[in-house]
């Protein structure tokens, strides 16, 4: 018998692809679904994440939701707080404060045979849902470094995603591992503080000058007029768009910015050694592009002091380098990533029973980084391979949100049950992830970023640029699925 009964959807995450995911499903006609928050308040990433210099690396005019956009933003680009009073008054404007429930946590997630998912929470409370996306975002889980001793250090030690702000820095000697996007953030605001800074490097990045500037009044005055404002999102949005050639091997786009990297290190490292030590020896795109106007000048205070290697091992008192010397510290931060994709946050088991976490450490794949075979009624709001490099995070975000949404209104005029990737769909898209890659300087050896998994599998980018996104998703239909 064909099921035309009102869709009762689960969102799991109150981030920007979590309140995406409310406004489509408002937008569409779909008004029983809960978005669950672990934590107090909305924001994802931007509400967790409260590190020393924390600003977003995308134009604030881009990051934005599609006719949503901010006109108060005070620069070029934004900090923490203002993203995240963003992220608020959007989940309140877009009319979602009725679906939230927050300080909820879903430890798991179960489908039956009925066509439902049954979601625990950790206080044991159990809730029945038709539906169940997953917008738990991939910047969550901290990534400590594999380095014996972590636990012997007598400090106060921690990772940048969990800052311990009742910590005062002032005076401290200070040993932070790691070089990447949140270190070259973090460094220069406690270089400030510090007696001594020891950064430790392990191999150096991609970086190109931010040339951060405030709005002036009379912009922020003719932002807030909608039809420039919209003008001024797309503009930003077309650069960006532009930008899929930066990360394709030989491409002129790519060869065009490493000279930008390498011209930015020769006019702010006069040292010829230091300018050795920081210079990339991967293509650009390899590992995640970072921009910095602050990061060189504070690795050239006195009282700064790059360490190029990684730490060999971490003392009662410090930091062994691998030459034996032990560099005293009174803190050691770690800037060390997250663990991305970390499907295994929540349990899902399937309509088979197999563990979704499981499947996705064998091989972190899904259909147009939306699904999974097994998984009926289950969609990731950015899965495997649905983050694209030429277009905002929002932007990514939005067009695969409209996809499922869609989804979800064919399956209710087919009076399916349920939907569920066809294996042939799901193989065939994979293959053409696979063969697609080999463009890219991220997904082809000899690349070691965190872009790769020790399987080989590159889940975290989409090997295509902006068009080929939104004609993979338009083309993606009922058609594809089988239903229940």
């Amino acid at each position: 018998m064909a099921d035309h009964s009102p869709l009762r959807v689960a969102v799991i995450g109150a981030g920007p692809s979590g309140l995406a995911a409310g406004r489509e499903l408002l937008a569409q006609g779909f008004d029983r679904f809960t978005i669950f928050e672990k934590a107090s308040a909305v924001g994802g990433t931007w509400h967790q994440h409260s590190y020393p210099g924390l600003t977003c690396d995308v134009k604030a005019a881009a990051y934005t939701f599609k006719d949503g956009s901010n006109p108060d933003w005070s620069q070029i680009f934004v900090e923490q707080p203002e993203i995240e009073t963003y992220l608020q008054r959007s989940a309140s404007e877009f009319g979602l404060e009725p679906h939230l429930r927050l300080e909820t946590e879903i430890v798991s997630a179960r489908y039956r045979a009925d066509g439902t998912w049954h979601l625990e929470c950790t206080d044991g409370q159990l809730h029945e849902f038709n539906v169940v996306i997953n917008a738990m975002g991939n910047q969550h889980t901290p990534l400590f470094p594999d380095i014996p001793g972590i636990d012997r250090f007598e400090g106060p030690s921690w990772h940048s995603t969990e800052w311990k702000h009742d910590v005062p820095l002032a005076g401290k000697r200070i040993a932070l591992i790691g070089s990447a996007a949140a270190a070259v953030q973090v460094v220069p605001e406690i270089a400030k503080l510090a007696s001594h800074l020891h950064v430790f490097q392990r191999t150096p990045n991609w970086i190109l000058p931010r040339g951060n500037k405030a709005y002036s009044g009379l912009s922020r005055a003719l932002l807030r007029i909608p039809i420039l404002r919209k003008l001024h999102r797309a503009f930003h949005n077309k650069i960006m768009n532009l930008s899929d050639g930066s990360f394709r091997i030989g491409h002129k786009v790519q060869e065009r910015v490493e000279k930008m990297g390498q011209k930015h290190i020769e006019e702010a490292v006069p040292d010829p050694v230091l300018r050795e030590l920081v210079t990339p020896r991967s293509r650009f795109g390899c590992k995640r592009p970072l921009l910095s106007d602050d990061f060189y000048p504070a690795l050239q205070q006195d009282n700064v002091t790059l360490v190029p290697a990684a730490a060999q091992s971490i003392e009662r008192n410090g930091v062994l380098t691998a030459d034996g010397q032990t560099i005293e510290a009174d803190v050691i931060i770690y800037c060390t990533g997250y663990k991305v994709m970390d499907f295994e946050r929540i349990e899902v088991i399937g309509s088979d029973g197999e563990s979704l976490g499981k499947r996705m450490e064998e091989a972190p794949e899904a259909f147009v980084g939306t699904a999974v075979p097994g998984f009926p009624n289950y969609f990731f709001a950015l899965g495997p391979n649905a983050l694209i490099t030429s277009t905002s995070f929002f932007d990514a975000a939005e067009i695969n949100l409209r996809l499922i949404v869609r989804l979800l209104k064919e399956k209710q005029a087919a009076g399916a049950r349920a939907i569920d990737v066809k294996p042939a769909s799901h193989r065939r898209y994979n293959e053409w992830v696979v063969e697609a890659r080999n463009s890219y300087s991220w997904g082809v050896e000899p690349c070691n970023s965190y872009y790769r998994t020790p399987t080989g599998h590159t889940p975290f980018l989409f090997p295509g640029n902006f068009e080929t996104f939104i004609q993979q998703r338009d083309e993606t239909g009922l058609h594809d699925f089988n239903t229940v």
